[in-house]
Formats: structure tokens, sequence, C-alpha cells
């Protein structure tokens, strides 16, 4: 049976379903990224005249130390927070996938901390962080330690972040790849049990291969939020201390709050060109119109 080609004249019966999808795509997301981009060549600050300096504020972008230290930052925070999630998440989804009494419980405590919203999240790890009356730091006391800042040194301060991004996203990576878990017959396990294959090579022999596509559009998805992260740390750190977690879109925020909104664009342009840029590096890696045919 001969797969659709979409240049066929069949495939144009599609179009008017397919059309209102591709204008969406155009108003809501072609043209604000366009428009952007445009405004990064310009010299546009409030009481001055808006002037073309081309790559003027790309090249201003990189010279400033503030903005490599976000660069740094964000980047050590994606790798670290992502690989924790997929990691994560992928036990919780086999856990839960497994028949078991508790397994109904453990969906529900996995699961709550994504419907919370992120900035009410922050806020209670805030208060779990907190130097004199904070969960953690009262256990501490009990057995007899000395409190911690946990937001005030730059080495704790990445790791408390981190760690409440991790508690809020991982439940998104459980809830993708136990979807894709439910879809994969039970007989192809039962075939490899009666094999003699352990629980070790059942994973990497029969699941990730069948679900490649499945991590691969979690992974997508949690590097693109971990790139444009904001909340979380907006209302744990600000940034601080002294900016070592800021990240570029807490950056591009200061720029365009100061309305030099030339800079926050060019910021923005480059927030968009690495997540394309990954996004595309993902694709390709994982094979993924391969692994979904």
């Amino acid at each position: 049976m001969k797969r659709g080609n979409l240049c066929s004249p069949a495939s144009g019966e599609a179009l008017p379903f397919i059309l209102p999808v591709i204008l969406f795509m155009l108003l809501l997301v072609a043209l604000p990224v366009i428009g952007t981009f445009i405004n990064s060549l310009f010299r546009d600050v409030p009481f001055l005249e808006k002037r073309f300096v081309g790559f003027g504020n790309f090249a201003r972008l990189f010279k400033d130390p503030g903005f490599r230290e976000s660069l740094l930052f964000t980047a050590l925070f994606l790798l670290i927070s992502v690989s924790l999630e997929m990691v994560l998440g992928t036990l919780f989804a086999l856990t839960m996938n497994e028949k078991s009494r508790l397994t109904t419980l453990l969906r529900v405590a996995v699961l709550l901390p994504w419907v919370i919203p992120v900035a009410v999240g922050a806020r209670i790890w805030q208060l779990i962080y907190n130097y004199d009356y904070g969960l953690l730091n009262s256990i501490i006391v009990l057995f007899g330690g000395t409190p911690v800042n946990w937001l005030g040194s730059p080495g704790l301060a990445l790791f408390s972040v981190i760690l409440a991004d991790v508690w809020k996203t991982t439940p998104f990576v459980a809830l993708i790849v136990l979807t894709g878990l439910k879809a994969i017959p039970e007989e192809v396990y039962e075939q490899a049990r009666i094999d003699g294959t352990n629980l070790f090579n059942r994973f990497f022999l029969i699941t990730f291969p069948i679900l490649r596509p499945v991590f691969t559009v979690a992974l997508l998805f949690r590097t693109i939020d971990a790139l444009r992260v904001f909340d979380v740390i907006y209302v744990l750190t600000g940034g601080g201390p002294g900016g070592s977690t800021t990240s570029i879109s807490l950056f591009a925020y200061r720029y365009f709050l100061l309305g030099d909104f030339g800079l926050g664009s060019a910021s923005s342009v480059v927030l968009f060109l690495i997540a394309l840029s990954l996004s595309v590096l993902y694709l390709r890696a994982a094979r993924f119109k391969e692994a979904i045919s």
C-alpha cells in the first residue's frame, strides 16, 4: 500500500483544514519572531530617535559580562535540570505503569506539582529555603547543624533553583512517557520475559527504541522550557546573588524594563536561535521521522 503524497491532487482536499493552522502559526509565531528580529537591528530607547544600527545590539550584547554569565547559567540549568527530569520522569512513568494498588496514589502524588502554578510552586520553595524559619533549615537545626543560606550563595542558589524546577516539571516528563508506555502491547513484554530478558535489557532493547519519538518530544519541550526559564528564578532569587542565577529570559526582561527594546530584542533573538538550533539537533539525532514510520 502506497503512502499518500502531500503533493498529490488528493492532498488539496486537506488544505482547507490545515490552512487555519498555518494562518494561526503565522500570526502568533512567525510575525512576532520576525518583528523581534527587525527591532533587534535598531536602537530603540525612549526619548531618542529610533535608528538602524545593524548588528550593533548583538555586538554590545556579547561584550556584556552579564549576558555571558546568563548564557553560562542557562546552559548549566538546562543540562542539569533537564537530565534529572528525563531520568526521574522515566522512572516514575515506569513505576506508575506497573499494576499495583499504590499506582493511583503514586500518580496523584507525582502529578500534583504539575497542576500547581509556577509562581505558587516557587513561592512554596522560597518558604522552604527561608534562612530563619524554612523547613530545610529547621530540619538541619533539629539535628544539631547550622542554618544554610540556600538562596544567598551562587552555588547553593543554582542548586536550589534547579531542585524547585525538577520538582515542578518532572511530572510533565512522567506523563508523556507514561502515555507512550500505555501504547506498547503487553504481549511484547510477555514474550521478552519468556525469552529470559531482564528488566534492564527490556528497557533498552524494547521500551526505549519504541518510545524514541516520545522521549524526543519530552526532551524537546523540556529543553525549550528550560532555555526560557523565568518565573521560578524571578520568584526565588530575582537573578541573584550577584547575577549568578540570571537566565537569558530574565536578562532580556531587565532590558525591556529599562526601555532598551533593541537590546532586549537582540537577547530574545539569541535565545530563539539557540532553541531552534537545539530543536533541529534533537530531531536529527533522534531520527524522528524514521522512528515514527
